[in-house]
């Protein structure tokens, strides 16, 4: 991963110390974009975050993006002019903020942007996600042209499922890395 940088998008309240994007960016290195407000969360806000993290790095990046992390890459990706700087991204458990009975802090973030992403995506959906159902999440990865993965049963697929260092996800993000014209070597530990 020489020439290749990981950016971690983490969802509504950030990802706590045993979820595995903070397991990847201590054990891998990676680097997470931070935002200003984790529980207010204003997509405008956070998509200038994201701006400013593809424009202080060189060479192809690859997006590690978990729930609201996934639906600030959408609307990012259709706003930016240096989508190119982006070889992939593995979106995992996009959360459905249309729903009437989600919290009024991500009501900012609606209406979900369903444009193609002009970069390589998978996106990893769950059969029992609290935030989103299935076949929501998969006509959102229909939308942003990403190859749908289903990895059955596990919740919000976050530290409470129990998922470790999660090496099937960074077996995805190698792929997707592949697919956007890399060949990353992303080591498990």
């Amino acid at each position: 991963m020489d020439d290749l940088q990981v950016l971690i998008l983490p969802g509504w309240q950030g990802s706590g110390p045993e979820h595995w994007q903070s397991r990847w960016e201590q054990r891998h290195g990676f680097t997470r974009v931070q935002q200003d407000d984790w529980l207010w969360p204003r997509r405008g806000d956070w998509m200038t975050q994201l701006e400013e993290a593809v424009l202080s790095r060189r060479g192809p990046l690859l997006l590690a993006a978990h729930s609201l992390g996934c639906q600030l890459v959408a609307a990012w990706a259709a706003h930016s002019r240096h989508t190119d700087r982006v070889a992939g991204a593995l979106l995992v458990a996009p959360p459905d903020v249309e729903r009437d009975d989600m919290p009024p802090n991500v009501y900012s973030w609606r209406p979900i942007v369903r444009w193609r992403l002009p970069f390589a995506a998978v996106a990893v959906v769950s059969s029992n996600d609290a935030y989103c159902a299935p076949e929501r999440a998969a006509g959102m990865a229909h939308d942003w042209g990403a190859r749908l993965v289903e990895v059955g049963a596990a919740g919000h697929i976050n530290a409470d499922s129990g998922l470790g260092d999660w090496a099937q996800g960074l077996e995805l993000l190698r792929q997707v890395g592949m697919a956007g014209g890399l060949s990353p070597t992303i080591t498990p530990w």
